[in-house]
């Protein structure tokens, strides 16, 4: 049996086998699978470590990890099972497989948009590492010039900072100016062709040969609006020069083209001559096309697409500032947010600053505040998992800028957070917007992970410091006030904490008013929990919810009711009853927890079809009526009306000994108990 994270990984996502290749970004792990239906989600999001999994097209699949992504990665990578060894047989497909599978033909209706996108995300995704050193790099930059130590800004830098910091200063600019190049090696890995030849192909516009054209005889430069404009007779053919340095556009659509040529010609060439030919081929023919046709079309096209969105900045800015921090929440989780990461670089390499990220940093700290927020009420919950989850969620945003831990461990975990979130999004950029309309729109030097090392990249900074701490803020404060859980999870939470603090329940020992003076009389354990519903009773673990079906609660039962009235399946106190009325908590003279939760996600009802006849801390014995229900009214509101009953403090007892699926009348033995 798989014992490490890495093994229990592999294993839940088909073997060894069913693995054709994994990769990872900043916090997923990236699976292309023979067949995505033998994946066990279910059993996938239980591993420790595992933030959560998300199927996508085709046999595609990701796993959350969070920080600890590169490591996990290399566990795997290094098992000897991924080294060649014989898979194990896989399951059959599990219900969860069956739903991911479902979920993964809903993402790809559009099969050639996924695809789309997946590229962008290949080509960019392992460059987040050394893109989040650079931005570093230039914040510290950025703060001793505000500071005024170092001249970082002027036209000379040589002879105003000296060149010591214009060292420093290629420290950056070697990922900015050379990005062409490592794009097109990751894009030509992505469409499975050789990654040298796209990194040689787009590395020729980066030869001082290639510069040099600017100079040549036959050259002939026009100043205009956009600045010089240089046109080179290439064998008599006109080549419109530009400068590639920092453009993302080029190498993504250069790949694309390579990719076809490429796959033509290994077609074309017999195996033993496509190491030459090949390669020979593709430079030949890909060099001209890219310095004739692609290079200025790429960068016509990635400057109509920041003229549009800076069109949009200048005439309705409020807008814009709004529109980005409001829709960055849905793209993120998707990975549909890396167009915009491209117009970003593009602004920068084309305008010398980008004015998306100011705007798309408050979603940011909107998300960050909104993991602050659930660290404090987990805390006063002393939910130990969530409080750990979202440390570590919060640092790798505030020093990383990385959402990712945040969004996978937390918010998509919990609905509430969400539209609180949302509202930290909006009062940012209501903030950023305002003010950059009044004093000037805020702008990034570089490409920045907007974290809070890098708040010096944007300036006026002070705008951007203000609309950041007010998305934080509002964020946090929201889910402070209101708390990230729903009713029916801090009350499922508060019996969890009460079964994990109870003893082992014993024979207790009391002097009884029945017998003569001095005797002494014995408690009998609680032996069975009966049915608190008639109807057909099924397995705990066959209920369509998942923290019951996990047994996370206690074992237990699941009933399907034919009556709406609900009885006390014990004698004892009653822990829980919420206003709702879809659950009740009862402890027994001798320590027996027993939880009946009536449907599933019923607390949205708030009490709609559920007529209560008891209260809280009052007395119950076996048969007596706990509420009646309009299953009826339930049905029609769309909601499931499987009753669950758990021992919620299974843990402590001998053993729990769930009843046989079938037809139960009320007050039926449904489990046993042994002390």
């Amino acid at each position: 049996m798989a014992s490490t994270t890495a093994e229990q990984i592999v294993e839940k996502v088909g073997g060894p086998g069913n693995i054709t290749s994994l990769t990872h970004c900043a916090t997923r792990l990236r699976f292309e699978l023979k067949d995505a239906g033998l994946v066990d989600a279910k059993a996938l999001d239980a591993i420790p470590g595992v933030l959560g999994s998300v199927p996508q097209s085709g046999d595609r699949y990701q796993v959350i990890i969070g920080g600890a992504v590169a490591s996990v990665y290399a566990d795997i990578t290094n098992l000897p099972s991924m080294k060649g060894g014989a898979a194990p047989a896989a399951a059959a497909a599990s219900d969860a497989d069956i739903k991911a599978a479902e979920r993964a033909k809903v993402r790809g209706k559009v099969a050639w948009l996924d695809a789309f996108f997946e590229y962008l995300s290949n080509a960019f995704r392992p460059l987040l590492g050394v893109l989040l050193g650079s931005s570093l790099i230039i914040a510290i930059a950025a703060v001793l010039d505000a500071l005024h130590v170092v001249p970082f800004q002027g036209v000379d830098r040589l002879t105003a900072a000296g060149a010591s910091w214009v060292f420093w200063d290629s420290m950056w600019r070697s990922v900015l100016y050379f990005l062409p190049i490592m794009v097109a090696y990751n894009a030509s890995k992505a469409l499975k062709i050789d990654p040298w030849i796209g990194g040689a192909v787009m590395a020729a516009m980066f030869t001082p040969e290639f510069l040099s054209l600017n100079d040549a005889v036959d050259t002939i430069c026009t100043k205009t609006d956009l600045g010089t404009q240089c046109v080179a007779h290439i064998f008599g053919l006109p080549m419109q020069l530009n400068g590639y340095g920092g453009q993302v556009f080029v190498p993504l659509i250069m790949v694309a083209v390579l990719a076809q040529l490429h796959k033509l010609l290994q077609k074309i060439f017999p195996e033993n001559l496509q190491m030459v030919f090949v390669p020979f081929f593709c430079l030949l023919i890909m060099v001209p096309i890219t310095g004739f046709v692609i290079g200025p079309l790429s960068i016509w096209i990635g400057n109509g697409l920041g003229a549009g969105l800076a069109w949009l900045n200048n005439t309705v800015p409020l807008l814009f500032a709004v529109l980005i921090p409001m829709i960055y929440p849905f793209l993120v989780p998707l990975g549909l947010h890396w167009p915009l990461n491209a117009l970003m670089l593009a602004n920068i390499s084309t305008l010398g600053y980008d004015f998306i990220q100011g705007p798309m940093g408050t979603w940011n700290f909107a998300c960050f505040g909104a993991t602050a927020g659930v660290l404090v009420v987990a805390s006063r919950a002393k939910d130990n998992e969530v409080r750990q989850t979202a440390i570590g969620a919060l640092a790798a945003g505030l020093l990383g800028g990385i959402s990712e831990p945040s969004l996978y461990g937390i918010h998509l975990r919990y609905k509430r957070i969400y539209p609180r979130m949302l509202v930290g999004c909006a009062v940012g950029g209501v903030t950023i917007g305002i003010l950059g309309w009044m004093f000037g729109t805020v702008k990034a030097s570089t490409f920045a992970f907007t974290s809070l090392l890098t708040i010096p990249v944007f300036s006026p900074m002070w705008i951007y410091t203000i609309a950041i701490v007010a998305a934080f803020v509002v964020a946090m404060m929201l889910v402070i006030i209101s708390d990230y859980r729903t009713p029916e999870q801090k009350a499922e939470f508060a019996a969890e904490q009460a079964a994990a603090s109870t003893p082992a329940p014993s024979a207790v020992t009391v002097t009884t008013a029945a017998p003569a003076a001095g005797s002494v009389g014995t408690l009998v354990a609680t032996r069975t929990v009966a049915a608190p519903v008639a109807g057909q009773l099924v397995a705990l673990t066959d209920v369509n919810d998942k923290v019951f079906a996990s047994k996370a609660l206690g074992d237990g039962v699941g009933i399907i009711p034919s009556d709406g009235h609900v009885i006390a399946p014990v004698a004892g106190v009653l822990m829980t009853v919420p206003d709702s009325g879809h659950a009740f908590g009862i402890k027994t003279d001798d320590g027996v927890e027993v939880l009946v939760h009536v449907g599933i996600d019923t607390v949205q009802l708030e009490g709609k079809g559920f007529a209560l006849d008891v209260a809280k801390d009052q007395r119950v014995e076996v048969g007596d009526p706990l509420v009646t229900v309009d299953l009826d009214a339930v049905k029609a509101a769309g909601y499931d009306t499987t009753t669950m009953i758990v021992v919620i403090n299974t843990a402590t007892l001998k053993s729990v000994t769930p009843a046989a699926p079938g037809e139960v009348s009320l007050g039926d033995p449904v489990i046993d108990i042994e002390a």
